[in-house]
């Protein structure tokens, strides 16, 4: 009998994109651009210090999809990525008089480090066991926060972050000219996280999500790649983390809550987990009823509980992945 003879390269690990994907994913990157644009200059909804809070969640909820549609696996603690970043913008915005760019550079350096020793350790379990471990990982980072006032600011936080001229000579003290440098970090994160998904990296993550037995027994380090999708999350997070300390101009304990990592995972789900553009529109629905709906109280927490609910009985591949499944086309 002929020995058979098995396609192992990336992209034959997974199924193929229908064609025209790529030019839909285009025509979709550019909207945005100009929807971005001209969002601040549209009554009611564009006010920019809405717009840039919904930037820095839907980078996050981006960085967090990365991991868990396409790497799958299910973190319970970004938070502390998120928020350890987000206080280490803040801190040396304030108290070194950092440059923004700097600052932002540096949280999300912490959040790489963080995301390499966090990692390190979770990924030698899998399962719910990986979730409970990133979750015990994340719960150290906020009792840290919590009892390092000097640092962090304790319950207070560190407020009043300033904005400080961007490379030292460009203003971005009005929340218009913050909001367009959000804009440009946002867009080159997405982009970032668009390149690996659709890379040979990407491919094997796919594979690995989809039949890790078959990667493994086609000779990947399932390890390797689990731990540097980690980190790729977990860096992301905290560029996400430590711009929204710069353009909110705070960093609190709410950064670091068990609560936020629990939001990033309904943000993904409502969304659509394993699209592109799903957490984007999940960010948007969920900080727009924290905003919008704000007069109701702990109700909006109800209300969120109510959506979640219905997303999973009724739009299972959460909102984009609804629209991307009339298409026919990934989105």
């Amino acid at each position: 009998m002929a020995d058979t003879a098995y396609d192992t390269t990336p992209a034959a690990l997974v199924t193929a994109e229908p064609k025209g994907t790529g030019a839909l994913h285009r025509t979709i990157f550019i909207a945005l651009i100009v929807a971005l644009a001209v969002l601040p200059f549209i009554p009611v909804i564009g006010y920019p210090f809405f717009l840039m809070k919904v930037l820095c969640f839907a980078l996050f909820a981006c960085a967090f999809n990365l991991m868990l549609g396409y790497g799958g696996l299910l973190s319970f603690g970004h938070a502390a990525y998120f928020g350890l970043a987000s206080y280490v913008a803040a801190y040396t915005a304030k108290h070194w008089g950092l440059t923004p760019e700097v600052s932002i550079l540096l949280g999300t350096a912490s959040g790489a480090v963080l995301g390499f020793v966090f990692g390190s350790l979770a990924i030698r379990r899998q399962g719910i066991y990986f979730s409970m471990i990133t979750l015990a990982l994340a719960q150290m980072v906020f009792f840290f926060a919590l009892q390092t006032p000097r640092f962090t600011g304790g319950e207070d936080g560190i407020q009043a972050v300033p904005r400080n001229h961007l490379f030292g000579f460009i203003p971005v003290g009005t929340d218009l000219q913050m909001y367009y440098l959000v804009a440009v970090i946002f867009m080159a994160g997405l982009l970032l996280i668009y390149r690996i998904i659709h890379s040979p990296f990407g491919q094997v993550l796919k594979a690995i999500r989809d039949n890790e037995p078959r990667a493994v027994s086609l000779g990947y380090r399932v390890n390797q790649y689990k731990l540097t999708v980690f980190v790729l999350s977990a860096t992301l997070a905290g560029l996400a983390g430590s711009t929204k300390a710069i353009a909110v101009q705070l960093a609190s304990l709410t950064d670091v809550q068990w609560q936020m990592s629990g939001e990033v995972v309904l943000m993904t789900l409502v969304g659509g987990m394993g699209t592109v553009f799903g957490p984007i529109v999940g960010a948007a629905v969920i900080i727009s009823m924290q905003n919008f709906l704000a007069g109701l109280g702990a109700w909006v927490t109800v209300v969120q509980g109510a959506i979640f609910v219905v997303c999973v009985l009724v739009f299972r591949e959460g909102i984009v992945g609804v629209i991307g499944k009339l298409l026919r086309r990934p989105l």
